[in-house]
Formats: structure tokens, C-alpha cells, sequence
């Protein structure tokens, strides 16, 4: 399964800092390279009690969904449904001079429909009801999913940016990789190394829980601890592993988060925000596979709103203070959100979560 941190609409941020970054001539001709690469729809209903409308002077909450076209457990070239497995809330103080991105665990129970589900299950939800073409359905698969985490949270929501893995990897290749450190050993479940020495795809079988596709004398792509350069194809697999780290979906956000951050890093660097050529392009590649609600308010007050924003800005926060918090309903594990990050929400919604942070640490996502 192709999870991402394409998925991660943080791209949002990503392209939005980038541009902010380069100066008032780079946001000018940058701002017109989004307009003209994003599609933009409404996507968080502006009758829902999760709209918290288009005024954007003060705090902004955006939330951020990364999806993904899951295989069947029948072969890889099946396909049975669209997956948001990153979900992501950014919060944006009204001092306007840092973001938060507290990610949502994939498997938070939640109520859907007076059902017990996992949250990731909401998108997938409103993407299969809605008739219309593809735009449509993810848009309502975005609907269904912004009612759900203001259910959870309370949070309201002045936009969403939904990204998807395909045309996220055109970004990562615009911008010809990142530098990441490796703080736990990852085994893939998605790539291998074949006997030649060659990368190719493999799949999970979640059902009889093994990995299909590893070519004959063939084995899995390790990522070793330590610091290193990352192809687009490797970074992109990091940030997708889950199943062989100790603390799963929790490690997987914090991983995701420093591939994010390491993105907007690099798109923020002389070589990237002087060159109006290639900025053009690494907008232009994201704008492929992002589709952004802006809540009424003009991209270009976004961009300017998020102009002093750095990646040293950007801070990743985590639920449970990282650690798996499991419940077992009918032979289903969710996770649950204990009472504190619950009280973290509360924190976004009476603008405190610095204070939060300050005496809960441990919610911060090492970086």
C-alpha cells in the first residue's frame, strides 16, 4: 500500500512556506503557479458545524489527508478501495509564526454512521456513497471525514488539502531527495531488493499476514539506523513502514512528520526558492495530486498569512504521548485516546497548546 507522506496534505505547508519563503517577487509568481496547479473544490461542507469560516486573521485549522489506492489481498493489481490512513490536524496560532501537526492515529475509534469504526474508515465512507466522477467522491470522502475528527475533537476546520501518493513522489523527484536520520530499524513491507541488486514492489497480505511479490532469492529493503540521503522511491517507503516499528502508527507519524519537515527544508533552500524554474516545477508536481479547500478565503491571503513560517517552525505533536493505547472490540483493536490528549484538543480550541506542551512533553514527536 502506497501510504505516504504525500498523503500527508502537509504538503500544504510545504508549498505554502516554500513560496512564502522566497521573497515578495518568488510569493507573487509562485502564488499564480498554485492557482494555476491546484485543483481547488469545496470539500468541508460551509453548513457542517465543522466549518469554523473563511476569516483567516486569527488562529487557522487546516486538516490534512493523505489517501491512498490500497491493493486487494487477491493479487497487486486489484485494487479494492481508497484509504486515509494520515490525517493530520495543523494548527496555526494567531500570532501566525509557527504550525502544529498533531496527526491522528489511523485506527482511532470513533462512531460513524452509529457504528464503531476506525477513523480512517470515515473517508473511505463518503468516497464510496457519493455518485459523480473522482473529484466528487473525494471530496465527500473528505466531508465525512472532517465531521468525524470535529466529533472527536471539537476542532473546526477553515480548509482541508487532500494529496494523494502518486503525484507526491513528482515532488520528492523535483526536489532530488532529502536528508533523514533513521532513529529505529524499519524492515519494508512494500519494496525488496531483487538478486540483482534492483528495488521492486511487493505488497502485504494483511489477511494471512505476509509479505507477496518478493522475487525468488530476493529480500527485503532494511533501513538501517543513522543518517543518510534519501531517494524520493526510499524516503517515500520510510515514511510508510508501520508494522515492524515498536510503537507501529505512533512511530510511523513521527516518521512521516520528519520526512515533511525535511521536504520543506529542502524546498526552502537557496538552490530551490532562487531557481523560479524549478520552483515552478516542485509546485506544479504537487499541484498534480492536491486538491485544496480554502474555506472561502483567496490562496493568495493563505500564502501571505503563512509567510513567516520556517521548518525550524513547524512543530510535530503526537496522541497518548506516542504510546499505543489499545482496546479490543470484536476481535477488532482500536486505538483510544486517552484523557490528556483529549485535553490537548481542548488546548487547540482555547488557543493553549503551548502551555499544553510545556508541561506535556512527551507529546512532542522527537525530532
Amino acid at each position: 500500500m502506497h501510504v505516504l507522506w504525500a498523503k500527508l496534505g502537509v504538503v500544504f505547508g510545504a508549498l505554502l512556506m516554500t513560496v512564502s519563503g522566497g521573497g515578495l517577487i518568488a510569493v507573487r509568481l509562485a502564488t499564480a503557479k498554485l492557482d494555476s496547479s491546484i485543483t481547488t473544490t469545496e470539500m468541508i461542507d460551509s453548513k457542517s458545524e465543522a466549518y469554523a469560516g473563511s476569516n483567516i486573521d486569527g488562529a487557522i485549522n487546516l486538516l490534512l489527508v493523505g489517501i491512498d489506492v490500497e491493493p486487494s489481498y487477491t493479487g497487486p493489481g486489484e485494487r479494492e478501495g481508497v484509504l486515509s490512513d494520515t490525517i493530520v490536524v495543523m494548527h496555526i496560532p494567531h500570532s501566525h509564526d509557527r504550525a502544529y501537526l498533531l496527526s491522528i492515529p489511523r485506527d482511532t475509534k470513533v462512531t460513524i454512521g452509529g457504528r464503531t469504526e476506525k477513523i480512517n474508515a470515515a473517508f473511505g465512507h463518503g468516497y464510496r456513497g457519493k455518485q459523480g466522477g473522482e473529484l466528487e467522491k473525494r471530496a465527500a470522502g473528505v466531508r465525512m471525514l472532517s465531521d468525524t475528527v470535529f466529533k472527536l475533537t471539537g476542532i473546526k476546520f477553515h480548509g482541508a488539502m487532500l494529496i494523494d501518493f502518486d503525484g507526491f513522489r513528482g515532488v520528492l523527484e523535483e526536489l532530488g531527495g532529502v536528508e533523514m536520520c533513521v532513529d529505529q530499524r524499519a524492515t519494508s513491507i512494500h519494496l525488496a531488493w531483487d538478486a540483482q541488486g534492483n528495488i521492486v514492489s511487493t505488497w502485504y497480505d494483511d489477511v494471512n499476514k505476509k509479505v507477496r511479490g518478493m522475487p525468488q532469492g530476493g529480500r527485503s529493503v532494511v533501513h538501517e539506523v543513522g543518517c543518510r540521503s534519501f531517494t524520493p522511491e526510499l524516503a517515500l517507503d520510510y515514511a510508510r513502514i508501520r508494522k515492524s516499528l515498536e510503537n507501529g502508527d505512533y512511530d510511523r507519524q513521527k516518521n512521516q512528520q520528519k520526512l515533511i519537515k525535511a521536504m520543506v527544508g529542502k524546498a526552502m533552500s537557496k538552490g530551490v526558492v532562487t531557481d523560479v524554474n524549478r520552483l515552478n516545477r516542485v509546485i506544479e508536481a504537487g499541484g498534480k495530486a492536491t486538491i485544496l479547500d480554502t474555506g472561502g478565503a483567496k490562496l493568495v491571503d493563505f500564502v501571505f498569512t503563512l509567510k513567516d513560517i520556517r521548518p525550524d517552525d513547524i512543530i510535530m505533536v503526537r496522541t497518548n504521548g506516542g504510546r499505543v493505547n489499545p482496546v479490543e472490540i470484536g476481535n477488532t483493536s482500536y486505538e483510544v485516546l486517552d484523557a490528556q490528549s483529549l485535553r490537548l484538543f481542548q488546548s487547540v480550541r482555547d488557543e493553549t497548546v503551548q502551555q499544553f506542551l510545556v508541561s506535556h512533553p512527551e507529546f512532542l514527536s522527537p525530532s
